[in-house]
């Protein structure tokens, strides 16, 4: 495994709402891939800064890819207001353009909850992006706002042949196991469900086992299906 130069970049997006803000972990000289990495919901704190984030994107890092992070309108410093979902896949799409622009390698796209519900959707589309991770697949409610959806559809990937790895927690009170497990089983390959015992949506206190979950997905993935992942 690459151990990746340890700089952090702070920086600003030219997003459609105005500025986001971002952090941009540096990958090695000769890195595979870079990859974006988007947060849980704003309106219940999330932020780039959210810990199950910062393991994704340690996991992502470590294999010497150049990982950006980012908040999504109206959180932190970012310009904008929160969008109930809508503009937030517009937000996706800048990071992934950014992304794209400044380094001209293959994208992966992970998120979190939320970020994986809006960026899912944004990373699908786009052939860009070679891969995607969804942590704690948000497949039964979240918020409990009157203007938010009850519940995310995930019918655009119905038809997505990127490799896919879902990873939750065995109690994940966001992501029920039978529920998540026939979402995974009603996609196409090549995909893998990580369901991690004792963990809940946050995986408190199993982090690291999330981040072993990556890891080894991103290594199987890159050597045994390298012309799916490249």
């Amino acid at each position: 495994m690459i151990t990746p130069a340890s700089s952090i970049r702070s920086l600003f997006l030219d997003g459609p709402a105005g500025k986001l803000e971002a952090l941009l972990n540096a990958g090695s000289e000769n890195a595979t891939h870079a990859a974006v990495v988007a947060h849980p919901h704003p309106l219940f704190g999330g932020t780039l800064h959210n810990k199950v984030v910062f393991h994704t994107m340690k996991a992502l890092n470590s294999f010497g890819f150049p990982v950006l992070r980012f908040n999504f309108r109206g959180t932190g410093l970012s310009q904008g207001e929160h969008d109930q979902g809508k503009g937030e896949v517009e937000d996706v799409r800048t990071a992934l353009e950014w992304l794209h622009r400044e380094f001209h390698l293959p994208l992966i796209f992970a998120g979190f909850s939320f970020g994986a519900a809006v960026g899912l959707r944004a990373a699908s589309a786009d052939e860009r992006v070679r891969a995607m991770v969804s942590v704690g697949t948000p497949v039964a409610p979240v918020a409990a706002e009157a203007d938010e959806p009850r519940e995310y559809s995930f019918e655009f990937l119905e038809n997505c042949e990127k490799p896919k790895l879902f990873v939750s927690g065995a109690r994940d009170q966001f992501g029920p196991r039978r529920k998540l497990e026939a979402l995974v089983n009603s996609l196409p390959e090549p995909k893998k469900l990580v369901l991690i015992e004792g963990a809940d949506h946050f995986f408190a206190g199993r982090l690291h086992e999330l981040r072993a979950a990556i890891e080894a997905w991103v290594k199987e993935a890159i050597s045994s299906r390298p012309s799916a992942f490249s």
